[in-house]
């Protein structure tokens, strides 16, 4: 593992400091970060997602700070524009290219990619993680991804991962 690697096992690096003080806005996949990836189906064909409740409060610490925060997915479900307007937080779903949606957000908010970060989990967001200044995969991300991350949680999707990357950033900021 070279230096550039940031995994979670590891000690926070400098250069990681550096890239997550310099953030100005976090964007998040939705299935595998927000929700462990599974979906409940009742017999109606409605959709329902189990989300980490604190993850929440991890968002409103960041946002406090001045971050801007995205959710985007590529699922077109009310689970998603739900979950993200009781957590205040702009959404963007039914997306086929999560690269081109957040090069286009930051252009819109006028934020360079270079202060984004972007957590995924699984191999259609490898392109937005190539894409981002921070990219971070959670937990149980798919191995596929390990290569384009420079972060990886400590918590699984679902579980909690959102909140320590909204932690991770809080504590950084107010580090001296």
């Amino acid at each position: 593992m070279s230096d550039k690697d940031f995994k979670s096992h590891l000690p926070i690096r400098d250069e990681l400091i550096s890239l997550i003080k310099g953030l100005k806005a976090v964007v998040f996949d939705f299935d595998g970060v927000f929700t462990d990836n599974t979906v409940f189906v009742d017999q109606n064909g409605v959709e329902s997602v189990r989300c980490w409740r604190s993850d929440g409060l991890g968002l409103s610490r960041i946002t406090s700070l001045g971050l801007k925060t995205l959710i985007i997915s590529t699922e077109k479900n009310h689970v998603v524009s739900t979950r993200a307007k009781k957590l205040k937080t702009e959404y963007i779903h039914g997306v086929d290219d999560k690269a081109y949606t957040i090069a286009k957000w930051s252009s819109k908010v006028g934020i360079p990619l270079s202060n984004i970060a972007f957590v995924g989990n699984d191999i259609n967001d490898i392109p937005a993680l190539r894409e981002v200044g921070l990219p971070i995969g959670v937990a149980d991300s798919y191995d596929e991804i390990l290569p384009f991350i420079k972060y990886q949680t400590n918590k699984c999707g679902g579980y909690g991962a959102v909140r320590e990357v909204c932690d991770l950033i809080v504590n950084m900021r107010l580090k001296k």
